[in-house]
């Protein structure tokens, strides 16, 4: 699929793509002619991740103290 990034684009186009909702349609036309009609969808972040609770995290924090001792 396609994908332009939008600091490649004229500044006006740019704003006018910024600007559309879930379901607003953008049309394109050249020379009077409909190239293409888009539809914007809404987008769903990644969620972000859980931190690791404090029991993991000391697990973690153990096993590493204990390579670098190994090592040392």
């Amino acid at each position: 699929m396609p994908q332009i990034d939008l600091d490649d684009l004229p500044p006006r186009v740019a704003k006018a793509l910024e600007g559309l909702g879930p379901g607003d349609e953008l049309v394109l036309v050249r020379g009077g002619v409909m190239i293409a009609r888009l539809t914007a969808s809404q987008t769903s972040t990644p969620a972000a991740a859980d931190p690791p609770a404090e029991q993991d995290m000391k697990e973690v924090m153990e096993q590493f103290n204990a390579m670098i001792h190994d090592e040392f």
